[in-house]
């Protein structure tokens, strides 16, 4: 009987512990290596589906959630999140940034999956990661701005997640230019157009498919902060999708910056955070309304 009972009894305590020492392994374990209290958590099984998280402060704040770009093919959750994560954990936020697979090994419908499962990982962990899983506002730049935009318009991306649409406050696209994918490919593609082809292909349904303007008609997330620098098809893009939101009823604002091409494209993303671009306090003000 004896026999019986001790492995019963180890396993009972095993089970009561469970809770305790995943609250350790989350708050002190897996840390990256540049020590800044990062921890690299998998929300799937394959070697790309992993995500960056940093605690917050408090207990209960808000969590912002960013997606790298990199033309849907190329990209890293580290190298993007720059100094996002210190400025956002000051502001009182947690912060994640999220890994995707990447063009051609999966898709870009598999790719929004990704983010959405990313998202739907990090709410059924919130109690244990110390955030509110009712506040939860997502960030992506360049293909994260397009990926963050579709999952905030195609609702089914979340719904099959088993995350409730409503969780998510709000959308931040980053200098996105590819919301109408088949006039991106007609008018914009420029240099881009292997890439945009080699993501999307050549079939229009599938192009419209995945185009966030396409799926602008209500329900979206409620709310859409569109950030933009001085390219002419981002601008283009991004004014399109902000005036095709606002007449679904979904509260916009579409805003540009300095900065030209390429050059500006990598800006806002590198500087966003630091307190002294124009772009950053923009931000924090409409995070504050929208939390």
């Amino acid at each position: 009987m004896k026999r019986i009972l001790l492995p019963l009894l180890i396993v009972a305590i095993c089970i009561m512990l469970l809770p305790a020492m995943l609250i350790a392994r989350m708050r002190w374990g897996e840390r990256l290596p540049d020590g800044d209290g990062a921890v690299e958590l998998a929300y799937g099984g394959d070697a790309l589906q992993k995500l960056d998280y940093w605690r917050p402060h408090k207990p209960g704040a808000p969590l912002v959630v960013f997606v790298h770009g990199g033309g849907w093919k190329r990209g890293d959750k580290r190298h993007a999140a720059g100094q996002k994560a210190a400025h956002f954990l000051d502001q009182g936020y947690g912060f994640a940034s999220i890994n995707y697979r990447l063009v051609p090994d999966c898709t870009v419908e598999e790719q929004a999956r990704d983010v959405a499962s990313s998202l739907a990982y990090l709410t059924k962990q919130a109690d244990l990661l110390g955030f509110d899983k009712a506040k939860i506002v997502l960030m992506g730049q360049s293909a994260g701005a397009h990926l963050a935009a579709l999952v905030g318009t195609d609702m089914s991306y979340l719904k099959k997640a088993g995350m409730d649409p409503k969780a998510l406050r709000g959308v931040i696209p980053l200098d996105g230019a590819c919301y109408d994918v088949p006039r991106q490919i007609a008018e914009g593609a420029g240099i881009m157009r292997a890439t945009y082809v080699e993501a999307f292909g050549n079939e229009r349904g599938r192009q419209l498919a995945l185009s966030p303007l396409h799926h602008a008609a209500a329900p979206n997330a409620p709310a859409f902060l569109i950030l933009h620098v001085r390219r002419v098809d981002g601008t283009a893009q991004s004014r399109a999708l902000g005036e095709a939101l606002g007449k679904a009823g979904t509260k916009t604002e579409v805003r540009g910056f300095e900065g030209f091409g390429l050059k500006g494209h990598a800006e806002i993303n590198r500087r966003l955070g630091d307190p002294s671009y124009p772009a950053t306090p923009v931000v924090d003000e409409w995070l504050k309304r929208v939390f």
